[in-house]
């Protein structure tokens, strides 16, 4: 299953995305595959998936760091419903936070920078600034999950790519 999974996959600037699952007719072995990295998923027009566990530098994700998220204006995920970014456990669970807040997206109220860019902090403290855009992550080892509902063109041509999240501290 791994190995199916591993061929699937493709990895830009540390997110990591599966195409070809929930497409009906696939091989039970790619139907294995994805069922287990992307469980319940939907077809790619329908919803497009997007994983990290590493930063920039390849480093794994922990909670003893502070990330951000950088999206140049104009640039969140294209879609023609919304885009919602979530971090979990390893396992892929939600965990409780002291913000209350499981998941940031389209939907969020975010500061921007002076830019017009959008920073979000991946961090398990509150940032010293623009706390509306801090996702908390949860304690050890996390994942970062982006997903864009009806995604648009660029996401479906592959030419629009996740920014990769950098290490800030």
């Amino acid at each position: 299953m791994n190995v199916v999974g591993r061929t699937l996959t493709t990895t830009v600037n540390g997110w990591s995305s599966i195409r070809q699952c929930g497409q009906p007719g696939n091989g039970i072995l790619v139907r294995a595959a994805c069922a287990k990295a992307l469980p319940a998923v939907n077809v790619f027009e329908e919803a497009a998936y997007w994983t990290s566990t590493t930063d920039a530098s390849g480093q794994r994700l922990n909670s003893s760091h502070d990330y951000v998220l950088h999206f140049p204006a104009g640039q969140f995920p294209p879609n023609d419903a919304f885009w919602t970014l979530t971090a979990t456990d390893m396992v892929g669970y939600m965990v409780n936070n002291p913000a209350n807040r499981l998941g940031i997206g389209s939907r969020s109220t975010l500061a921007k920078n002076p830019d017009g860019s959008t920073d979000i902090h991946l961090q398990s403290k509150a940032p010293d600034r623009h706390a509306e855009n801090w996702l908390p992550t949860p304690s050890g080892n996390f994942k970062l999950m982006l997903r864009a509902y009806l995604p648009g063109a660029a996401i479906l041509d592959g030419s629009y790519q996740v920014p990769h999240v950098a290490r800030t501290q």
